[in-house]
């Protein structure tokens, strides 16, 4: 269903106007806009960084090895899923793995800046439904089987408002399937950059997520066999700041060499293993059903 962020009505149908209060989203950038007041400018980001992101996370080893790891998890714990909604899908990799992988699947995104959705809308497939919007606020009630949030909580202020968010947005028996950066003492030039609010603690997201109502049925870290490469590059990054934070995803023969560790890590996690550190954390949990 629709829910209408200005009086909180839900309704269903083809049409986004409330049949309550009248409310009709705007359009920006030719999508959808639910925050058209809002690119994120307030906050400092740069959206050109999507035109960086677009041009090397292809050939990067970090999101192949976590586009990996998603579409495993999707497929072990719901494995009947029919619609997937992804909360921050910047430029759409993430998204287009999903779809190529499992093309019965319908799935749509949203996130704050208009010109992520244009390199979204250029890798998915024509119709494929994008939105702009706040993730901290998102105008769906039980209406998706999995709602996917990757490395983009850490960018909201209110991250709780967010996943009790996700949480009504999914329908009962789907869930939510969550990648955030790990270890708050990790804490670098790279998260300023990048404008992150925070990094978590694997208990702390286990906590937040199952306050805003969700079960967790799966999580481990990730990137751990990199784990003593992150180390150094964050030493690096204290003693030569000012590098681009996109400069640790450049594709290159280092990069191959880092591609076959994720790889062979990804692989060991498929097969049952569990890391209790890395520079990643993945977090699936599911919205349990009702008992009547």
């Amino acid at each position: 269903m629709k829910k209408c962020l200005e009086c909180g009505t839900a309704h269903q149908g083809a049409d986004w106007g409330c049949p309550s209060c009248g409310a009709q989203p705007a359009m920006r950038g030719g999508f959808l806009s639910f925050a058209p007041d809002s690119d994120g400018s307030e906050e400092g980001f740069d959206p050109s960084v999507f035109e960086t992101l677009a041009r090397i996370e292809s050939g990067s080893f970090w999101f192949a090895a976590r586009n990996r790891l998603i579409k495993w998890a999707l497929a072990k714990h719901f494995p009947d899923a029919k619609t997937v909604f992804e909360a921050g899908c910047g430029t759409g990799f993430a998204l287009s793995g999903i779809q190529q992988s499992f093309p019965n699947i319908k799935v749509s995104g949203a996130d704050l800046f208009a010109r992520g959705l244009e390199f979204a809308a250029g890798r998915l497939s024509p119709g494929t439904e994008l939105y702009q919007m706040d993730a901290a606020r998102i105008p769906f009630k039980d209406e998706f089987d999995v709602v996917c949030s990757l490395d983009s909580l850490e960018h909201i202020k209110d991250d709780e408002g967010a996943l009790r968010g996700m949480f009504e947005a999914v329908r009962p028996g789907g869930g939510l399937v969550c990648s955030v950066p790990q270890h708050p003492w990790l804490w670098s030039e790279f998260d300023e950059q990048s404008r992150h609010e925070r990094r978590y603690a694997a208990r702390e997201l286990k906590q937040k997520v199952e306050r805003a109502g969700f079960s967790v049925v799966f999580s481990t870290s990730f990137m751990a066999l990199l784990f003593p490469a992150m180390l150094a590059s964050r030493m690096v990054w204290k003693l030569k700041p000012g590098r681009a934070a996109t400069s640790e995803f450049k594709s290159g023969l280092l990069n191959s060499a880092l591609g076959a560790a994720a790889a062979a890590e990804a692989s060991a996690i498929m097969a049952g293993a569990r890391f209790p550190f890395g520079g990643s954390l993945l977090v699936v949990a599911k919205k349990t059903i009702p008992c009547s």
